[in-house]
């Protein structure tokens, strides 16, 4: 079956619905040359034809004969014509002969192999077929030379990206190594005589390269020398510009007259069409003069650049000089030069939205924040800063006081195209107020800005709120946080003084709503995170201010009052491995703070490591020997070692901060009596009973020490004693007498909940956090704290309830002395008071 009928019974899947691909394989018949052959009807058409009738060639071959053998598709049957088919040229007839060629015998055409050899004019069919191109050799010179030349280039580019990275060190070694290769490669083309094609530019590069690593890594000699070998060789273009850069070390180096010279050289090697590049050459210059004093030389050269090409350092540092000569009027011109400097920046109004055209808002979006978007902002704030910082220092300067010279510079900002900055001047104008403790003159010019524009006003109304909140007016300060907030609601220091006024009246979670809502303006308000960490504690929501404290630890490495905050939580939660790290941590930021070194001692006291313990409270007593609590724990711990000689220095710096109180007199008395000095503790007693006449334990320890001693003084204290106590028995009856009535709400509000409400008030967490009462009383740092250092005791009444903290001594044997009755003990109330054992 040929093919014509094959296509026709082929059925294509989906013919009848309509396909996009159709038509792609639709066959047309009459494009098949293959089947021609044997088509009957196109061969008789043919024969018809004056290309049927044409005589053949050659001789004539029988018509049945099927067709004639193509040239190239042997085996293959042609097409018959009308004179029958005829063998193609060189075919091989059925005699075994090949027909002879004809026409192209002379072009060398032959059959197939079965004649001899085909056509080779050249006679090189013995030699095989051509030997593939010779590779050039890689170990040739010129391929080393180009390869090393590679090599440096790569050094090159390696020493500038370490740089950028900041690795100065492996940048000055790259920067060396390509130095090295680049004088092998020189001695290298030298010796093939090849100095004719030496790399200047290469070599200009290595050498410049390495006098900048040189002067990153602070090595300025070397920089200096390899500048000195770019300058002098005269083969190297434009090389005097690097003068600048050998001015910049001297500069560095504070060699001022070396750096005007090689300034001013370089200099006359820009040429005037160089215009930028000259101006600043001419403000550097002008810098070494106000470094060295010469103001005058400065003004020189900062007026040519003002009146050349003008910006706000070059203006900011002519006022600057002028007021370091103190001229007035040039002080006021120089101002107002200052402010016709030009920005150079297009209107800001092309970065404000179009409602209808979206295509231009997500254009805008792009270049709001792009790099260039970026410089402007640098500069407007340069500008604004400049302006600002001169205004300040002018202002004292310019005028009798300071206030009227920003009034005058804050008219001149108002009618230059600054305008904005006025409201500014204004506010730092008060600032400086508060500087000068001038607070009424602060508030009344902070309180102009009411009536004024949303943005101003809502940032007066901050900083009265916050005036307010320092002198604990909470009701001025609640009433300006509003002001604040009514006028710009997305003002993140106004939501936070809000807040502050709450915290402060103790409604801690209205405050941390205010400071949620501050961090949700303002993400990075570090003051809202750290007062919300605040008001979780107080809370006791520990977690969630852990959690505060944590991101603002992120935010605000290495602030002390951070991670004093996570210690102080890991301490409230009872985890004593991470508070003590974190103390540790605070430890290494301040070294020198009495509190947390006392509180580091407190941590390892708790878990028993006493020896730790009295590091970290030595070095607390070290910083800060007026600490009571401190002073206290050193005593105790030399009393609890048998070391009682050098627990007497604690306890008379004790006596010292608080010498109204009889307590550390008898504690200093009793160890004199317990180190077996009787005669000093005796001579203590009296100075004590001296200044305390009524004490009564002063007397009981003055009628034993004279007993055991011997002296005749034993019965005039003995009788004092008698008279102590019955005066003591008789302002007890009297305290009971007169407030059986209120002793009940009295006690409650004694010394002891009063220790519970100082040191105890920071711990009174529930849950994790719950303190028991075992806990011995740590000491206490808190700034509200009453019993403050160095404060006198308010009442003058004897404290008789005192008990020897040392503990009864051991007896004495009985020499001399009566017998006395053995079951009477008239001091067998000396045993160690609570207070003053030993932690």
């Amino acid at each position: 079956m040929n093919r014509l009928s094959m296509m026709e019974q082929v059925h294509l899947a989906g013919e009848e619905e309509d396909d996009m691909y159709s038509g792609f394989n639709d066959y047309n018949a009459t494009l098949d040359v293959e089947d021609l052959a044997h088509d009957e009807n196109f061969q008789k058409a043919v024969l018809r034809t004056s290309h049927g009738r044409r005589p053949p060639p050659t001789g004539k071959v029988p018509l049945g004969t099927a067709a004639r053998l193509g040239t190239a598709q042997r085996g293959h049957v042609g097409l018959p014509s009308s004179m029958g088919a005829r063998p193609i040229t060189g075919a091989v007839q059925s005699d075994g002969q090949a027909r002879p060629m004809t026409a192209v015998r002379a072009a060398g055409f032959t059959s197939a192999g079965t004649r001899g050899p085909g056509f080779d004019p050249m006679n090189q069919s013995g030699k095989g077929p051509a030997p593939p191109l010779e590779p050039k050799p890689e170990d040739s010179p010129e391929e080393k030379i180009r390869q090393l030349e590679k090599k440096v280039n790569e050094l090159i580019e390696e020493s500038c990206f370490a740089n950028s990275r900041g690795e100065l060190g492996l940048a000055l070694e790259k920067a060396k190594e390509a130095g090295r290769k680049e004088r092998v490669l020189v001695r290298q083309r030298e010796q093939l005589s090849m100095g004719d094609q030496i790399n200047l530019d290469l070599t200009y590069s290595v050498l410049f390269n390495l006098a900048n690593q040189y002067a990153a890594n602070e090595m300025f000699q070397e920089a200096l020398n390899t500048y000195q070998v770019i300058v002098k060789n005269r083969m190297f273009n434009n090389a005097g510009r690097l003068k600048v850069n050998m001015g910049n070390i001297y500069f560095r180096q504070k060699n001022f007259p070396k750096a005007i010279k090689y300034y001013r050289m370089a200099l006359d090697q820009v040429p005037n069409t160089h215009k930028e590049m000259r101006t600043k050459i001419m403000q550097n210059i002008g810098i070494v003069f106000v470094k060295m004093g010469q103001y005058t030389d400065a003004i020189t050269s900062f007026e040519h650049i003002m009146s050349e090409s003008p910006s706000f350092k070059t203006g900011f540092n002519l006022i600057l000089c002028y007021f370091a000569l103190g001229d007035r009027d040039k002080m006021r011109r120089a101002f107002q030069k200052l402010l016709t400097v030009d920005l150079k920046i297009d209107d800001e109004d092309k970065y404000l939205a179009h409602g209808e055209d979206k295509q231009y808002n997500l254009v805008l979006e792009i270049i709001k924040n792009d790099a260039l978007r970026m410089i402007e902002r640098e500069k407007k704030y340069e500008a604004e800063h400049c302006i600002k910082t001169a205004a300040k220092i002018i202002s004292p300067a310019i005028e009798a006081t300071f206030s009227q010279g920003y009034d005058w510079c804050i008219d001149q900002v108002k009618n230059s195209q600054y305008l904005d900055l006025s409201h500014d001047l204004e506010i730092d104008k008060a600032i400086m107020f508060l500087k000068q403790k001038d607070f009424q003159q602060a508030i009344e010019t902070l309180k102009s800005f009411e009536k004024k524009d949303s943005k101003v006003a809502s940032t007066a109304a901050t900083n009265l709120s916050f005036l307010y909140f320092l002198e604990t007016d909470m009701s001025q300060a609640d009433k300006y946080a509003e002001i604040a907030m009514s006028a710009d609601r997305y003002n993140p220091a106004a939501l936070v003084n809000k807040g502050n006024v709450l915290f402060a009246r103790h409604d801690f979670e209205k405050a941390r709503e205010f400071y949620k809502e501050a961090l949700s303006n303002d993400s990075s308000c570090v003051e809202a995170l750290y007062n919300l960490g605040l008001s979780n504690k107080r809370l006791t929501r520990l977690e969630d201010a852990l959690d505060c404290f944590y991101k603002l630890h992120a935010i605000l490495r290495n602030s002390p009052e951070v991670m004093y905050q996570i210690a102080d939580i890991y301490d409230h939660l009872e985890d004593s491995n991470q508070a003590t790290e974190w103390f540790m941590q605070l430890i290494g930021v301040v070294s020198s703070d009495s509190s947390i070194l006392a509180r580091m001692g407190e941590l390892y006291d708790n878990e028993g490591d006493k020896s730790q313990a009295f590091q970290y409270y030595y070095d607390s007593y070290r910083y800060y020997p007026s600490n009571i609590p401190v002073i206290e724990w050193l005593g105790a711990y030399y009393i609890d070692s048998q070391f009682c000689e050098k627990a007497i220095h604690y306890f008379e710096r004790a006596s010292i901060v608080q010498p109204n109180e009889v307590k550390w007199h008898l504690m200093i008395a009793s160890c004199y009596r317990r180190s077996g000095n009787y005669q000093q503790a005796l001579e203590t007693y009296k100075g004590i009973h001296r200044k305390f006449p009524d004490n009564v334990e002063c007397l009981k320890f003055l009628v034993r020490l004279c007993t055991d001693l011997g002296m005749k003084d034993a019965q005039e204290y003995a009788t004092k004693l008698k008279k102590a106590e019955k005066a003591k028995e008789l302002r007890d009856q009297r305290a009971t007498s007169g407030t059986r009535r209120g002793s009940g709400r009295r006690r409650d509000g004694s010394a002891g909940s009063d220790r519970e409400g100082s040191a105890g008030a920071t711990r009174s967490f529930s849950g994790k956090g719950q303190r028991t009462a075992a806990v011995r009383k740590r000491p206490t740092f808190d700034e509200n704290e009453e019993q403050a250092p160095y404060q006198t005791s308010k009442t003058q009444e004897i404290d008789a309830s005192y008990y020897d903290p040392l503990g009864p001594q051991m007896e004495r044997p009985r020499t001399a002395a009566a017998k006395r009755d053995p079951h009477h003990d008239e001091f067998g109330d000396e045993e160690l008071g609570e207070d003053f054992l030993p932690e």
